[in-house]
Protein backbone atom coordinates (compact mmCIF):
# COMPACT_ATOMS: atom_id res chain seq x y z
CA UNK A 1 0.00 0.00 0.00
CA UNK A 2 1.13 3.05 -1.22
CA UNK A 3 1.92 6.18 1.10
CA UNK A 4 -1.27 8.85 0.67
CA UNK A 5 0.04 11.31 -2.04
CA UNK A 6 -0.10 15.18 -1.45
CA UNK A 7 -3.17 17.28 -2.55
CA UNK A 8 -0.91 18.93 -5.17
CA UNK A 9 -0.02 15.30 -7.18
CA UNK A 10 -3.42 14.31 -7.29
CA UNK A 11 -5.61 17.38 -8.60
CA UNK A 12 -2.71 16.56 -11.83
CA UNK A 13 -3.07 13.36 -11.71
CA UNK A 14 -7.31 13.88 -11.84
CA UNK A 15 -6.80 17.05 -14.37
CA UNK A 16 -4.86 14.22 -16.58
CA UNK A 17 -7.95 12.14 -16.80
CA UNK A 18 -10.26 14.83 -16.69
CA UNK A 19 -8.01 16.24 -20.40
CA UNK A 20 -7.88 12.39 -21.72
CA UNK A 21 -11.60 11.84 -21.25
CA UNK A 22 -14.11 14.67 -19.64
CA UNK A 23 -17.28 12.77 -19.16
CA UNK A 24 -16.20 9.81 -18.59
CA UNK A 25 -19.23 7.07 -18.36
CA UNK A 26 -20.08 3.67 -16.79
CA UNK A 27 -19.95 0.66 -19.26
CA UNK A 28 -23.28 -0.73 -17.43
CA UNK A 29 -26.19 -0.78 -20.03
CA UNK A 30 -29.82 1.02 -18.97
CA UNK A 31 -32.45 3.30 -19.79
CA UNK A 32 -33.20 4.54 -16.59
CA UNK A 33 -32.83 4.64 -12.40
CA UNK A 34 -34.76 1.06 -11.97
CA UNK A 35 -32.87 -0.20 -15.25
CA UNK A 36 -29.53 0.87 -13.35
CA UNK A 37 -30.15 -0.45 -9.75
CA UNK A 38 -31.19 -3.69 -11.28
CA UNK A 39 -28.07 -3.87 -13.69
CA UNK A 40 -25.66 -2.84 -10.83
CA UNK A 41 -27.27 -5.61 -8.49
CA UNK A 42 -26.99 -7.84 -11.25
CA UNK A 43 -23.24 -7.00 -11.75
CA UNK A 44 -21.63 -8.53 -8.28
CA UNK A 45 -19.32 -11.04 -9.33
CA UNK A 46 -19.71 -10.36 -13.16
CA UNK A 47 -18.49 -8.70 -15.39
CA UNK A 48 -20.81 -5.56 -17.19
CA UNK A 49 -20.01 -6.85 -20.91
CA UNK A 50 -22.12 -10.07 -19.20
CA UNK A 51 -24.55 -8.53 -17.32
CA UNK A 52 -25.37 -6.19 -20.74
CA UNK A 53 -25.90 -9.30 -22.46
CA UNK A 54 -28.47 -10.84 -20.76
CA UNK A 55 -30.03 -7.45 -19.64
CA UNK A 56 -30.71 -5.87 -23.15
CA UNK A 57 -33.78 -8.16 -23.67
CA UNK A 58 -35.02 -7.73 -20.19
CA UNK A 59 -35.25 -3.92 -19.93
CA UNK A 60 -36.81 -4.15 -23.31
CA UNK A 61 -39.92 -6.18 -21.85
CA UNK A 62 -39.46 -5.33 -18.48
CA UNK A 63 -38.33 -1.56 -17.41
CA UNK A 64 -40.17 -0.56 -14.23
CA UNK A 65 -40.95 -2.32 -10.79
CA UNK A 66 -44.34 -2.98 -12.18
CA UNK A 67 -43.26 -4.80 -15.67
CA UNK A 68 -40.71 -6.72 -13.42
CA UNK A 69 -43.47 -7.61 -10.92
CA UNK A 70 -45.38 -9.07 -14.25
CA UNK A 71 -42.26 -10.82 -15.95
CA UNK A 72 -41.91 -12.97 -12.25
CA UNK A 73 -39.29 -14.88 -10.62
CA UNK A 74 -38.94 -17.43 -13.52
CA UNK A 75 -39.67 -15.43 -16.37
CA UNK A 76 -36.46 -12.97 -14.59
CA UNK A 77 -34.45 -16.20 -14.01
CA UNK A 78 -34.66 -17.13 -17.69
CA UNK A 79 -33.27 -13.74 -18.81
CA UNK A 80 -29.78 -13.59 -16.65
CA UNK A 81 -29.42 -17.79 -16.17
CA UNK A 82 -26.05 -16.69 -17.37
CA UNK A 83 -25.00 -14.23 -15.07
CA UNK A 84 -23.71 -15.68 -11.83
CA UNK A 85 -25.64 -16.67 -8.55
CA UNK A 86 -28.64 -15.56 -10.90
CA UNK A 87 -30.97 -17.70 -9.02
CA UNK A 88 -30.40 -15.09 -5.67
CA UNK A 89 -30.18 -12.48 -7.34
CA UNK A 90 -33.83 -13.13 -9.33
CA UNK A 91 -35.59 -13.69 -6.15
CA UNK A 92 -33.50 -10.12 -5.00
CA UNK A 93 -34.65 -8.40 -7.98
CA UNK A 94 -38.49 -9.54 -7.56
CA UNK A 95 -38.70 -8.91 -3.68
CA UNK A 96 -36.79 -4.96 -4.46
CA UNK A 97 -39.34 -4.13 -7.52
CA UNK A 98 -42.23 -5.61 -4.83
CA UNK A 99 -41.03 -3.00 -1.98
CA UNK A 100 -40.37 -0.20 -4.70
CA UNK A 101 -44.00 -0.58 -5.86
CA UNK A 102 -45.01 -0.84 -2.62
CA UNK A 103 -43.23 1.59 -0.51
CA UNK A 104 -41.91 3.98 -3.56
CA UNK A 105 -45.14 4.74 -5.95
CA UNK A 106 -42.19 2.28 -7.92
CA UNK A 107 -40.03 5.22 -7.99
CA UNK A 108 -35.80 4.25 -6.76
CA UNK A 109 -35.03 6.60 -3.42
CA UNK A 110 -32.30 8.91 -3.70
CA UNK A 111 -31.40 7.93 0.08
CA UNK A 112 -28.37 5.78 0.54
CA UNK A 113 -30.01 4.59 3.50
CA UNK A 114 -33.35 3.61 1.58
CA UNK A 115 -31.34 2.28 -1.16
CA UNK A 116 -29.40 -0.27 1.28
CA UNK A 117 -32.52 -1.26 2.54
CA UNK A 118 -33.59 -3.02 -0.61
CA UNK A 119 -32.81 -6.71 -1.27
CA UNK A 120 -29.32 -7.80 -2.76
CA UNK A 121 -28.21 -3.69 -2.52
CA UNK A 122 -25.16 -2.94 -0.56
CA UNK A 123 -23.12 0.22 -0.25
CA UNK A 124 -21.23 -0.28 -3.48
CA UNK A 125 -24.33 -0.86 -5.22
CA UNK A 126 -26.21 2.37 -3.77
CA UNK A 127 -23.20 4.59 -4.64
CA UNK A 128 -22.76 3.76 -8.28
CA UNK A 129 -27.31 5.10 -8.57
CA UNK A 130 -26.14 7.74 -6.07
CA UNK A 131 -23.45 8.96 -8.83
CA UNK A 132 -24.50 7.87 -12.01
CA UNK A 133 -28.40 8.74 -11.80
CA UNK A 134 -28.75 11.17 -8.81
CA UNK A 135 -25.31 13.19 -9.61
CA UNK A 136 -24.61 12.77 -5.94
CA UNK A 137 -20.80 12.67 -5.35
CA UNK A 138 -20.81 9.84 -3.78
CA UNK A 139 -17.60 6.43 -4.53
CA UNK A 140 -18.48 3.59 -5.29
CA UNK A 141 -15.51 1.35 -4.57
CA UNK A 142 -14.94 -1.93 -6.76
CA UNK A 143 -11.87 -4.19 -6.73
CA UNK A 144 -10.20 -1.68 -9.47
CA UNK A 145 -10.85 0.93 -7.71
CA UNK A 146 -9.40 -0.61 -4.35
CA UNK A 147 -6.43 -1.63 -6.27
CA UNK A 148 -5.60 1.50 -7.95
CA UNK A 149 -6.23 3.73 -5.06
CA UNK A 150 -3.44 1.49 -2.80
CA UNK A 151 -1.10 0.88 -5.95
CA UNK A 152 -1.01 5.21 -6.62
CA UNK A 153 -1.21 6.16 -3.15
CA UNK A 154 -4.39 7.92 -4.85
CA UNK A 155 -6.57 6.73 -2.20
CA UNK A 156 -4.87 3.91 0.11
CA UNK A 157 -6.55 2.18 2.50
CA UNK A 158 -7.07 -1.30 3.87
CA UNK A 159 -10.79 -2.40 3.41
CA UNK A 160 -13.09 -0.28 0.61
CA UNK A 161 -14.34 1.90 3.43
CA UNK A 162 -11.43 3.24 4.32
CA UNK A 163 -10.85 3.75 0.60
CA UNK A 164 -13.67 5.14 0.44
CA UNK A 165 -13.69 7.93 2.90
CA UNK A 166 -9.88 8.49 1.15
CA UNK A 167 -10.81 9.48 -2.11
CA UNK A 168 -13.51 11.76 -0.62
CA UNK A 169 -11.12 13.36 1.71
CA UNK A 170 -8.66 13.93 -0.39
CA UNK A 171 -9.51 14.74 -4.14
CA UNK A 172 -10.76 18.22 -4.73
CA UNK A 173 -13.94 19.04 -4.62
CA UNK A 174 -14.52 19.51 -8.73
CA UNK A 175 -13.29 15.87 -9.71
CA UNK A 176 -15.45 14.18 -6.79
CA UNK A 177 -18.66 13.50 -9.20
CA UNK A 178 -16.66 12.03 -11.80
CA UNK A 179 -13.63 10.60 -10.02
CA UNK A 180 -14.89 6.70 -9.59
CA UNK A 181 -15.16 6.64 -12.99
CA UNK A 182 -12.02 7.87 -13.94
CA UNK A 183 -10.60 5.19 -11.34
CA UNK A 184 -12.78 2.28 -12.45
CA UNK A 185 -11.70 2.67 -16.46
CA UNK A 186 -8.10 3.32 -14.85
CA UNK A 187 -7.67 0.26 -13.30
CA UNK A 188 -9.81 -1.44 -15.80
CA UNK A 189 -7.66 -1.01 -18.55
CA UNK A 190 -4.35 0.26 -17.69
CA UNK A 191 -3.52 -0.60 -14.18
CA UNK A 192 -4.45 -3.49 -14.56
CA UNK A 193 -4.02 -6.63 -11.93
CA UNK A 194 -1.75 -8.62 -13.77
CA UNK A 195 1.17 -6.68 -15.91
CA UNK A 196 0.03 -3.04 -15.61
CA UNK A 197 0.37 -0.87 -18.67
CA UNK A 198 2.88 1.12 -17.38
CA UNK A 199 4.51 2.03 -20.26
CA UNK A 200 1.30 3.74 -21.53
CA UNK A 201 0.17 5.25 -18.42
CA UNK A 202 -0.85 8.86 -18.34
CA UNK A 203 -0.06 9.42 -14.96
CA UNK A 204 3.28 7.20 -14.57
CA UNK A 205 5.48 9.90 -13.39
CA UNK A 206 3.29 10.30 -10.61
CA UNK A 207 2.74 7.15 -9.50
CA UNK A 208 5.08 5.51 -6.58
CA UNK A 209 4.54 2.30 -7.70
CA UNK A 210 7.60 -0.03 -7.52
CA UNK A 211 6.81 -2.59 -10.23
CA UNK A 212 6.36 -0.78 -13.03
CA UNK A 213 6.32 -2.36 -16.37
CA UNK A 214 8.47 0.24 -18.73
Amino acid sequence: MARQLDYHTIREIFTRFREAEAHPKGELEHVNAFTLLVAVALSAQATDAGVNKATRTLFQIADSPEKMLALGEDGLTEHIKTIGLFRQKAKNVIKLSRILVEAYGGQVPSSRAALQSLPGVGRKTANVVLNMWFRHPAQAVDTHIFRVGNRTGIAPGKDVDQVERAIEDHIPAEFQHHAHHWLILHGRYTCTARSPKCRACLIRDLCPYEEKNL
